[in-house]
């Protein structure tokens, strides 16, 4: 009999789940590849069921804790989550499920309204949306060029040909310009990311490189690329929610998919930042730790976080200004 994942309980309907719980004083983990709370009851630990695939909402109450792999498991049968005062109210904080992350957002009705407003002003224009996907991309392609060419990432040794570098960016800004339509830039973002992971595994001489995503037995490079690029994603989901900006009013990444803008947002960073540190950390050896505090370090020191806002807020602000046709 072929084992039910997590994955496969979303099968159920939202709109046909039965129960909403409510907890307090208990602990929610996984227990036998089962989501149960615990309770105690003198010494003893009492263990209850919660039946993922038939519930839509857990409020957690006072006294409560949830482990991380609990809320995977929650994520991904689409459990709504939220932690919350005595008797459910107020709600402090909820998720929900955009990628394969759990964005877990303040419930903070305080950010701006200026950006999503103007935001929302061109995001209905299909000739507007794809102006802002293009100044996204030519963004996204200055900061390549300024984060590559940076004397200290130089010292670590990431000594790109600057005008090889310099002759991609080149082509790839043409390209961008010429688009006729977001199929188009989409095509063109992924021939200038193919083109900067040749350029970076020479310059570092990491042989016979191939991007593969999340499988097993991949690269050292590869399963470096992934783990930084959740960093980036967390960093976008950050600067849109900061700036009060659905994550699925995307420009570039569609429109049909709820965290597009996060995908969209962490472009500006991750072929800058995460790519040349994903391959110096494959060529020395690094344990998945010391990429990771290699990486945040990069990301912390380049201002990445300002960077995604202030190329959002620019973005945002200067398609309001355009005049109407």
């Amino acid at each position: 009999m072929k084992p039910i994942t997590s994955g496969d309980l979303k099968t159920i309907l939202h709109s046909k789940r039965a129960n909403i719980y409510y907890l307090e004083h208990c602990r929610v983990l996984v227990n036998g590849g089962r989501v149960e709370y615990i309770t105690d009851r003198g010494n003893k630990s009492l263990y209850w069921n919660i039946p993922i695939a038939n519930t839509t909402t857990i409020l957690l109450g006072t006294g409560t804790s949830i482990t991380q792999a609990a809320m995977r498991e929650l994520g991904k049968a689409g459990v709504l989550v939220g932690f919350c005062g005595g008797g459910g109210t107020p709600l402090f904080s909820a998720n929900e499920q955009e990628t394969d992350v759990l964005w877990f957002s303040p419930q903070s009705e305080y950010r701006p309204t200026e950006y999503v407003q103007a935001w929302v002003k061109f995001w209905f224009d299909d000739e507007k949306r794809l102006r802002a996907a293009k100044a996204l991309q030519l963004a996204r392609s200055s900061r390549i060029k300024e984060q590559w060419l940076k004397p200290s990432l130089g010292k670590d040794g990431f000594l790109p040909d600057e005008r090889r570098l310099s002759a991609l960016l080149h082509q790839s800004e043409h390209a961008i310009e010429r688009a006729s339509d977001i199929a188009t830039l989409l095509i063109e973002e992924a021939r200038l990311t193919k083109a900067l992971f040749k350029l970076a595994s020479e310059t570092v001489g990491y042989s016979d490189f191939t991007r593969s995503k999340r499988g097993t037995g991949i690269d050292p490079a590869n399963r470096f690329l992934d783990h930084g690029n959740y960093l980036a994603y967390g960093l976008g989901a950050t600067a849109t929610w900061v700036l009060g900006i659905p994550h699925g009013l995307a420009i570039l990444h569609g429109k049909t998919r709820r965290g597009g803008l996060v995908f969209d947002v962490a472009d500006l960073v991750k072929d800058a930042t995460i790519l040349p540190q994903a391959f110096l950390s494959a060529m020395a050896g690094d344990e998945e730790s010391s990429f990771r505090q290699k990486s945040i370090a990069a990301l912390t020191h380049s201002e990445s976080l300002d960077f995604m806002i202030d190329t959002i807020k620019k973005i945002a602000l200067s398609m309001e200004a355009e005049p109407a046709l």
